[in-house]
């Protein structure tokens, strides 16, 4: 059933907007988590004289646990709610950050770093699960952008850290570097405690005299906050037109229960088309080849020819720049361009510096003499380049796109599933990457990316409907419209 835009009042709501805020702060802590140990290994391995093996361990650990976390933070937060769940991660990043700075072996850096692991998985679920709940759908696209912007600041603020508190003491300085986060966690518990919790779980509670007063502070007017009500209560199954403060809602509603059979024991086709839809952004978010650049550059620069470590290190510090720049760039144009559109421009731009990249590599490799200047220019451009069409549209569209798609009654579990295909294929391609371009060499891998994005463009073209302004209850209805080829079919069968 189709109802209409909702009413987005005269701009952005602050009080929504500092909702989201709050909320992204758990981003932020997972990129600051995930960057600081970058320049935290070395001093690691240093002190506790442990093996490379050990520290890729340490490293790799994060995302492995981070996928059972995945699994259960949608069920946990339509047990206990969107608010509870980021207090919740907030706690666990909590105890693992102390547990890291702490530190006396590595066996205790594990442990810590394991727990962090947790705090990620569930992460990664909540915070665009609460950012796009909270959002009015004119600006839905700028506040589910946050948690990937913040993601992005926290990164960089771990190797701002890396840089400072390097110089300290060998032992005090990179245990100071994990416990940080500990400090903004605990504030984030409390911040969170005196927000409110999203309308539409308080709805799927039966709590209508609740989601009311949330929806009131959230909303730009009385009208818009009733018919944003409204709307929630047709998509959970309650009728419109009931106005009672408590309502019973069946426990299977309440708590996300049969969720997974739904998608994929027997999926309505609007439901099928979004498990596909949802799952393939996160599919081809990763095997775009972005985290090989983003992880491997040192080695990439140092493949084409860049031997001093100094402009090793400023032209990394570059790749960081023009991430976080487009990111926050991106943030701005989605509820203006939409979703598809900005997918579509992101990925052909790929194309073209995956391409870019291949052959300016290839002549670097087939050099007989001294590698030409321009030719490591242009792969250094390129990779910005590069780096910029990713952060644009592929990084943050993905995880906008994801977490608004889902039915209510299925979103918090839904996102989960993509999350967990979203890190296992992160640890596929950044296992496999050096060992491709070993095999194929740089240029031919570059060149094998170019085809893979082509076909994540006509996968975002064919699949993706746009989904700018329309309400989150209206997806269904969106994903269930019949494609242009789908309604020539049935006029030629009708002819027929």
């Amino acid at each position: 059933m189709y109802l209409g835009k909702e009413t987005s009042g005269n701009g952005l709501n602050k009080y929504a907007c500092a909702c989201v805020m709050a909320a992204t702060i758990i981003s932020a802590i997972f990129g600051y988590i995930t960057g600081v140990m970058a320049g935290a290994l070395l001093f690691i391995k240093e002190e506790l004289e442990i093996s490379d093996m050990q520290v890729q361990l340490v490293a790799g650990i994060l995302n492995v646990c981070a996928l059972p976390a995945c699994m259960v933070a949608g069920r946990t937060s339509d047990y206990i709610g969107r608010r509870y769940t980021i207090i919740l991660s907030a706690v666990i990043f909590f105890i693992g950050s102390i547990l890291m700075g702490y530190g006396p072996s590595f066996p205790i850096l594990m442990v810590g770093r394991c727990t962090a692991g947790f705090g990620v998985g569930f992460a990664l679920i909540i915070a665009p699960i609460y950012s796009a709940e909270i959002s009015s759908p004119s600006y839905r696209g700028f506040l589910t952008s946050l948690p990937d912007v913040s993601l992005n600041v926290g990164f960089l603020l771990g190797y701002v850290s890396n840089y400072f508190l390097g110089k300290l003491s060998l032992r005090l300085g990179w245990r100071i570097m994990l416990a940080i986060p500990s400090i903004p966690s605990f504030g984030l518990v409390i911040l969170m405690l005196k927000l409110v919790e999203s309308p539409r779980w308080l709805v799927m509670q039966g709590r209508l005299g609740d989601a009311r007063k949330v929806l009131m502070l959230i909303s730009n007017s009385k009208e818009e906050a009733e018919q944003r009500l409204k709307e929630i209560k047709v998509a959970v199954g309650i009728d419109e037109k009931c106005d009672q403060n408590i309502v019973h809602v069946p426990q299977k509603t309440r708590s996300g229960g049969g969720a997974l059979q739904e998608m994929f024991c027997k999926p309505s086709k609007p439901v099928k088309k979004i498990l596909i839809a949802a799952i393939g952004v996160h599919v081809f978010q990763q095997i775009c080849g972005i985290e090989g650049i983003l992880l491997y550059s040192p080695r990439i620069f140092e493949k084409i020819g860049i031997s001093e470590k100094s402009t090793l290190l400023l032209a990394t510090v570059g790749i960081g720049i023009s991430q976080s720049l487009f990111t926050f760039l991106s943030s701005f144009l989605l509820d203006k361009i939409g979703r598809r559109i900005l997918l579509l421009v992101s990925s052909g731009g790929v194309v073209v510096s995956w391409l870019g990249l291949s052959v300016c590599s290839a002549i670097l490799e087939n050099s007989q003499d001294e590698e030409p200047l321009w030719a490591i220019t242009l792969v250094i451009i390129a990779i910005y380049i590069l780096v910029a069409f990713v952060a644009i549209g592929i990084g943050p569209v993905t995880w906008v796109y994801s977490s608004e798609i889902f039915p209510l009654r299925l979103r918090a579990q839904g996102l989960g599933i993509c999350v967990a295909v979203n890190r296992v294929t992160n640890v596929a391609v950044v296992s496999s990457f050096i060992s491709i371009f070993k095999t194929i060499t740089l240029g031919g891998t570059f060149f094998s990316l170019v085809g893979i994005n082509v076909l994540a463009w006509w996968f975002y073209y064919s699949f993706l409907p746009e989904t700018k302004g329309r309400s989150l209850e209206d997806m269904e209805t969106i994903f269930g419209e019949d494609s242009k080829e789908e309604v020539q079919m049935k006029i030629q069968c009708n002819h027929a």
